[in-house]
């Protein structure tokens, strides 16, 4: 994946590494405001409420995002006692750091839209373009609903208290689900998420190409 480019061509390697901290670095920060915003200082206590790549970043993370072009940052520490309204608290908090990767998706692809004519080998243009397919991992692949991801956290708040079973054994067992997925998507050759992710790539770009 994104690591070969490094033997390959060096400089679009670093141009994608670039793009992941970006991506990784706007997402964790929403969740940090988000929670700041709804009441929760407990991220902002810990020094997340930054834009400083060093403070969201996981080596691991960051690693599979190289590796696999699967991946994600630090999580963000919330306590949902401190939100006002812990229900819709947990929910909104979850759904900032996916929703940032939507916001930072049009603005890119509208700066993509405009600049396309430089060409394709150009520095800027390429940017953007891994800035774009970044954001559109990181938002899909969070909003996936098995623990620990975002998507989980909305989903268990969403789901009624008959289902508090269902959400104890997510809890337990996502972890180990998700990871379980992501070796079958790899290893086997499945290409679940990457047929996932090639569906919102190629609808995305159709729209700002």
């Amino acid at each position: 994946m994104i690591l070969q480019l490094l033997f390959s061509e060096p400089l679009f390697f670093f141009i994608w590494v670039a793009a992941i901290i970006v991506g990784i670095t706007v997402h964790e920060f929403a969740h940090a405001w988000a929670a700041y915003a709804l009441g929760d200082p407990t991220a902002k206590n810990m020094g997340r409420l930054s834009l400083n790549p060093l403070v969201h970043l996981d080596p691991f993370g960051f690693l599979f995002l190289l590796i696999a072009g699967i991946g994600y940052g630090k999580p963000v520490p919330v306590n949902p006692f401190n939100l006002r309204d812990q229900k819709k608290g947990e929910i909104l908090v979850s759904a900032a750091g996916p929703i940032s990767n939507l916001v930072q998706i049009v603005v890119f692809g509208l700066a993509f839209h405009f600049l396309v004519f430089l060409g394709p080998n150009n520095l800027l243009v390429s940017f953007l373009v891994a800035l774009i397919y970044i954001n559109i991992i990181l938002m899909v692949f969070n909003l996936v609903p098995i623990p620990p991801l975002d998507g989980s956290k909305i989903l268990m708040n969403i789901l009624p208290a008959s289902a508090d079973n269902f959400k104890l054994w997510l809890q337990r067992r996502g972890p180990f689900v998700l990871f379980g997925l992501i070796i079958l998507d790899r290893v086997v050759g499945l290409g679940i998420f990457a047929g996932i992710f090639n569906f919102f790539i190629n609808l995305i770009f159709s729209v700002f190409g």
